[in-house]
């Protein structure tokens, strides 16, 4: 169990301690924190500097603005490629904060940025099709701490191989640390540590549902991803058995609850389902997403029937990306940028709960939400390894209650753990006080 360990890890600016469940997080204290949307670090790593990989992007830019936000005493460093865009950020970030031009893809220059951070947040995506965890080797190399939102399966359990090399790295790292997935890890993770706690049947079935207005307001990388995406066989599980679906397929009609509604989504092949099903033990897992206006759904389904072949082509994607990203984008102008993550968990007997998080911009959630698990890694939460968000040594079962309050924040619906007519738009009474 996290937290039962009185042992140390050392970041560049500050020591980071794996505390006792006693002393991990103080809830009372991270809860009034969020009337000033601030949090206090421990006195050792309140100066630490975070370095943001893909920095200028959507997801980075975001999650260095949380982060500048909700501790103004770390510094951040923006890290990319465009200059221009750099200077912008910092514009926005105010002193506390420098410009690094950095290229993933070029080792030496990765090293040299990871040398003068204490943590580092990979979010220069997108990740499928990756062939290596370059940034990851890197924070080994390097001796830090790091975070990835990472959101394909291959790359996330690439990235968990090299645990035991974290282990003698005495690094603390955590993949999939985003929104979806990462937020909806924790709060799977939650849902059946109650179901077993109250001992009211025994899990049986985990589903992801997501939904996302356009592209979020996410950009390019997020199109690329839904592309990259479309050009994988869907993996879920089915009483314990793997099975292999078509992707963008089983359309369900899944209501989000207040400030979203009822929404179409479909299969897709996301990491949560194999991390959740092998973590926390769940025989049948699956995930799906939806986006509005309607008709991206259909576009989404048609371009199944292009080769698998071409949809995994990262230089090919980024073609069409560049096509139709001026048509995205004015329609995402119409359409918004609501997010809303809907987790749902069966038992035996017949017990059905639910959690759900919506959100009215996902430009800015995914950064609150990738912020968290850099302040619980920050917190000491996070024991060396590669972590999924799932798993108790990556966020100890302590920090859960926290990092979700910390990611919520800005949510229009966020609830967890309750029956599913107790969050659904308009639920029918039965009589006698029975909802379904």
């Amino acid at each position: 169990m996290a937290g039962a360990s009185l042992s140390s890890l050392h970041l560049k600016s500050a020591a980071i301690r794996i505390r006792t469940s006693s002393t991990i997080v103080n809830v009372a204290s991270a809860t009034e924190t969020q009337t000033s949307s601030q949090v206090q670090l421990p006195r050792k790593t309140r100066n630490s500097r975070v370095l943001v990989l893909g920095g200028t992007g959507r997801v980075g830019g975001s999650t260095a603005i949380a982060l500048s936000n909700l501790c103004p005493d770390l510094q951040i460093i923006v890290a990319g490629r465009n200059r221009e865009k750099g200077a912008e950020m910092l514009t926005t970030l105010g002193g506390n904060s420098e410009f690094c031009d950095v290229d993933i893809n070029n080792e030496k220059s990765l090293e040299a940025a990871l040398e003068d951070a204490d943590l580092v947040v990979h979010a220069a995506g997108p990740f499928q099709q990756a062939e290596k965890c370059t940034v990851l080797e890197a924070a080994l190399k390097t001796k830090t701490a790091y975070v990835d939102v990472c959101d394909d399966t291959a790359y996330a359990f690439r990235a968990k191989s090299f645990h035991d090399r974290a282990v003698a790295a005495n690094v603390p790292a955590i993949t999939t640390g985003g929104i979806y997935p990462g937020v909806s890890n924790v709060m799977a993770a939650e849902l059946v540590r109650v179901a077993r706690s109250e001992n009211k049947g025994k899990p049986e079935r985990l589903r992801f549902f997501y939904y996302t207005a356009g592209t979020g307001g996410a950009g390019p990388t997020i199109l690329a991803t839904s592309f990259l995406l479309l050009g994988e066989e869907v993996v879920a599980f089915n009483k314990g058995e793997k099975i292999k679906l078509r992707p963008y397929s089983g359309m369900l009609k899944i209501d989000f609850g207040k400030g979203i509604g009822k929404k179409d989504v479909y299969l897709l092949n996301l990491p949560e389902v194999r991390s959740t099903h092998e973590v926390l033990g769940v025989p049948t897992v699956s995930a799906r997403f939806g986006t509005a206006p309607f008709f991206w759904n259909w576009a989404m389904e048609a371009m199944t029937i292009l080769p698998a072949e071409l949809l995994r082509d990262r230089s090919k994607v980024q073609q069409m990306v560049q096509m139709f990203d001026p048509v995205v984008r004015a329609v995402d102008e119409i359409a918004g940028e609501r997010v809303s993550m809907r987790v749902d968990l069966d038992c035996s007997g017949g017990r059905n709960t639910v959690s759900v998080f919506s959100h009215k911009r996902l430009s800015v959630s995914v950064g609150t939400a990738t912020s968290a698990f850099v302040l619980a890694v920050l917190e000491g939460s996070t024991k060396p390894g590669v972590w999924f968000p799932e798993e108790a040594e990556g966020i100890a079962i302590e920090a859960r209650e926290v990092l979700l309050k910390r990611a919520a924040q800005g949510t229009i619906n966020f609830v967890m753990n309750k029956p599913a007519w107790m969050v659904e738009t308009n639920p029918k009474e039965l009589g006698l006080g029975i909802y379904v």
